[in-house]
């Protein structure tokens, strides 16, 4: 918690070195309500970062958690809302920036197994559950018409494509007309 008393903010220089820090953040209505939108949610009904910050060698500190949230997003399909629970494990590091090692220009890098973060002066939890919320959310939301939709969709897609085709098959019938009158122009021709 920083000094104003967020319990959203963990200040670094307050959190012990022999013991884990615990934390349970559960943003408020407008905190929820601003996050949603940031989301582009409809609604972030529920969401909780609950953990600890357990300190590690050089300065370092370990940070595990459970994300729980529940979201209202719009069907990719037929816009209606579509409520999903969220429960997802976090488990990043923080360390200070000098243990940190940069790549050289132009060399390989490797992905590290785990998330590592530069260790910041207040560790603040409504971004790191905001962040972690942005990479649970389902890509595609379908709700439960969502498949009757786009199955009457795809037919409705599917007869116009036939009947396109059996517009393009069927003669152009001033084509056939004009087939009768060259043939009438020739049956006079023929007559003279």
């Amino acid at each position: 918690m920083d000094r104003g008393g967020n319990p959203a903010r963990l200040r670094v220089s307050t959190m012990r070195r022999d013991s884990p820090t615990e934390f349970d953040f559960r943003p408020e209505a407008e905190e929820r309500a601003a996050m949603a939108e940031q989301l582009g949610l409809l609604g972030l009904r529920k969401a909780r970062l609950a953990g600890r910050l357990s300190p590690e060698a050089g300065g370092a500190y370990r940070l595990t958690a459970e994300l729980g949230a529940t979201v209202v997003q719009p069907c990719v399909v037929t816009l209606d809302p579509v409520t999903t629970r969220i429960d997802e494990p976090l488990n990043r590091v923080f360390r200070p920036a000098a243990q940190i090692a940069e790549p050289d220009p132009g060399s390989e890098i490797e992905v590290p197994e785990e998330e590592e973060d530069e260790l910041p002066d207040v560790i603040d939890l409504a971004s790191i559950l905001t962040e972690a919320l942005s990479l649970a959310l389902p890509p595609y939301p379908r709700s439960e018409g969502a498949e009757a939709a786009a199955e009457q969709s795809s037919q409705i897609i599917d007869a116009a494509e036939a009947e396109e085709q059996d517009r393009e098959s069927r003669p152009n019938p001033f084509a056939g007309l004009a087939g009768l009158r060259d043939q009438l122009s020739k049956d006079e021709k023929d007559e003279k």
